[in-house]
């Protein structure tokens, strides 16, 4: 796994994350759209995963961007949880979806990645 790609990924997962929720924690409207909002986030710290592990395998780019999403995801929802805007029992349910989107984002960061270097 590239390292420096999962820092930069988990960083700006997280970043976005903590955005969002601190938006939200004023926001109904927001807040109504934490689970969508958090898992697309988890996807595009995958695909950030993915496109700076430029040499990664597909299933590198997976692993790597399930564990960027998870990272992004379960320090949001601690957030959150500290804002007293969702229940513990979130931080489990929520970061394991927001790995399996991470997982898929760092698979499609592979796929694009690889058209662009083909074209």
């Amino acid at each position: 796994m590239n390292t420096r790609a999962l820092a930069t990924a988990s960083l700006v997962g997280t970043l976005l994350q903590v955005a969002m929720v601190v938006a939200g924690h004023s926001s109904p409207a927001i807040a109504g759209m934490f689970a969508v909002g958090g898992m697309g986030i988890s996807l595009i710290a995958g695909v950030i995963y993915a496109r700076l592990a430029r040499d990664a395998t597909k299933r590198s780019a997976a692993i790597g961007g399930l564990a960027s999403g998870a990272i992004c995801a379960f320090l949001g929802i601690l957030v959150s949880h500290l804002l007293g805007d969702v229940p513990a029992s979130l931080l489990a349910l929520g970061t394991l979806s927001s790995a399996v989107t991470g997982a898929i984002g760092g698979l499609l960061g592979t796929l694009g990645a690889r058209r662009v270097a083909a074209a």
